[in-house]
């Protein structure tokens, strides 16, 4: 049953009632997956031009842009935040000091901690105490802007400023945070965001905001024609020639992922992300009071226990499982039916 009375903006959408798990990944607003399905049926009767499906990532690099108020000359394109986090560890000088919070994602963990090898020291810490674990030695501070286990938002410019204090680099992965959270993107040397979970396009489409003295110092390592100056002129041959922009980090882009990822930041765009955090945060706010629990300004609410889940899903509500809780999370295409089915679902099972 498709919801009927919701807002315009939510109109952009055509999805089933009870989808509260846009953390696990968003739902495509309609013309993306129209634009998608005419891309596919043109590479299944080869009348499809790549040139056009190729352009697509460097459209969906200028909304990016635009959408976090950065230059689209800053903002690098791939298939994954690990690709971009990778790129970024692989970089960095050998005895470096990393220091992370303790439980976050993986793919901001792992790429930093393969490089122990190099001797790259990663020091683990309580993401409530990144900001005072910051030191001079500290080459470089990493961590997510929003817990993806229990949607904890992190203390972003206490950690910038201590960072800044100590001269050392920043590293935030944002793919729990762009669509809903406004971030100081401008403050960060790199902003990296897997783009097919709150920013609603296919999986396979990843950004990274790089500062200037990111991008000077992060070796291109997966470097290939989609990253030459001229993209078109650099198809076989010597001598290197990367651009000067951050396109140098981008890998060859999966066309038609990028195809819908073009017509979910436009209608995003046209939202704006102070619209989305007042919608879902307001929404996730109310659940938790709701069920008696403290507003938090996440758009991510963890409940203890695996049965809330079981509840939920008799409910036909989605939600997902993760670390010890049960996560909704809310976006512009849920509403307060949304919550009131939750709550319902969820005191049935006290």
């Amino acid at each position: 049953m498709v919801r009927s009375g919701r807002s315009t903006e939510a109109r952009a959408w055509s999805h089933p009632r009870g989808y509260l798990d846009t953390a696990t990944y968003g739902l495509p607003p309609v013309e993306a997956v129209e634009r998608s399905r005419l891309a596919l049926e043109e590479w299944a009767d080869g009348s499809g031009v790549w040139r056009r499906w190729n352009d697509a990532a460097d459209e969906a690099r200028r909304s990016f842009a635009a959408f976090t108020g950065t230059a689209a000359e800053a903002v690098a394109v791939g298939p994954a935040t690990s690709t971009f986090v990778g790129l970024v560890a692989a970089s960095l000088p050998a005895g470096s000091e990393v220091v992370v919070p303790e439980g976050d994602f993986t793919s901001l963990l792992f790429p930093f901690l393969v490089q122990r090898t190099r001797g790259v020291r990663v020091r683990v810490v309580p993401l409530g105490a990144l900001a005072d674990s910051v030191r001079s030695s500290t080459t470089l501070v990493a961590w997510s802007a929003v817990q993806s286990s229990d949607g904890r938002v992190a203390d972003a410019a206490a950690v910038l400023d201590a960072a800044d204090g100590s001269n050392a680099l920043t590293l935030v992965d944002a793919t729990q945070a762009l669509g809903w959270l406004p971030l100081p993107v401008d403050r960060i040397d790199a902003t990296v965001c897997s783009a097919y979970k709150w920013l609603c396009c296919p999986r396979g489409t990843a950004f990274m905001v790089t500062s200037p003295r990111l991008l000077a110092s992060c070796t291109p390592h997966a470097a290939g024609w989609f990253a030459a100056d001229d993209m078109h002129a650099a198809y076989y041959g010597t001598p290197l020639r990367l651009a000067a922009t951050a396109r140098r980090l981008d890998v060859s882009p999966a066309w038609h992922a990028w195809i819908g990822a073009v017509a979910s930041l436009e209608v995003l765009g046209q939202i704006g992300v102070d619209a989305m955090n007042r919608h879902n945060v307001g929404l996730a706010d109310a659940l938790r009071t709701a069920l008696d629990l403290e507003p938090s300004g996440s758009a991510i609410v963890s409940i203890a226990g695996a049965d809330a889940e079981r509840a939920l899903a008799s409910a036909r509500i989605k939600a997902s499982i993760r670390a010890d809780g049960c996560r909704l999370s809310f976006h512009i295409y849920n509403d307060d039916e949304d919550v009131a089915d939750a709550v319902s679902a969820l005191r049935r099972n006290r």
